[in-house]
């Protein structure tokens, strides 16, 4: 396998990064990764900042066991939302610093993510970084996105003057109420 190949970010040999503690990092066009931007608003002047990200590679020995290989990772990006209080669009920092650990099957991850703080993926020949780093983003969404502060004033729905006047006559379920006792309480089938 070539050295080129085996760092390449697209297919990445995660156990050869770890083994070599090497780091790799880069940028991609936000366009590059579609499901992040799935509920993005686009850019104004239509050049979206790209998403910056940097990996490190860790092999830790243990004591009768295999050794555990990590990777560090850290993305970065600005997305543009939608704030869900004044629907106005907004600018959203999106950061991860994650750290994952990588075992040789899906079991050994299973258990080992419930017990652990960390993530625990199973290593596989060729991991797809940009897929991960996708993912990471992700999750880092805020639920509900909302400025801090909005820039402008919330619309009100109806103001004061839709507040029932204590002297009107009874509306809704009152007016139904008050309309079946003026009929003298008679209805079809009662």
């Amino acid at each position: 396998m070539s050295a080129a190949r085996r760092l390449d970010p697209r297919r990445l040999d995660v156990a050869a990064l770890a083994e070599a503690g090497a780091a790799l990092d880069g940028e991609w066009p936000l366009a590059e990764l579609p499901r992040l931007q799935h509920d993005a608003q686009p850019w104004p002047d239509g050049t979206a900042p790209a998403v910056t990200w940097q990996v490190q590679g860790s092999r830790r020995a243990v004591t009768g066991g295999e050794p555990e290989i990590r990777l560090a990772l850290q993305a970065a990006t600005i997305l543009r939302l939608t704030c869900q209080r004044c629907l106005q669009p907004m600018e959203q920092p999106l950061a991860v610093d994650t750290r994952l650990r990588f075992v040789r099957d899906e079991a050994l991850a299973e258990k080992l993510d419930d017990n652990d703080e960390e993530d625990v993926l199973v290593l596989t020949p060729a991991l797809d970084l940009r897929e991960l780093v996708e993912d990471e983003l992700i999750l880092a969404l805020p639920l509900v996105p909302r400025h801090e502060r909005c820039p402008q004033p919330l619309p009100t729905s109806a103001g004061d003057d839709a507040l029932p006047d204590a002297d009107a006559p009874a509306q809704g379920l009152g007016a139904l109420g008050a309309l079946w006792r003026d009929a003298g309480g008679k209805g079809s089938g009662h």
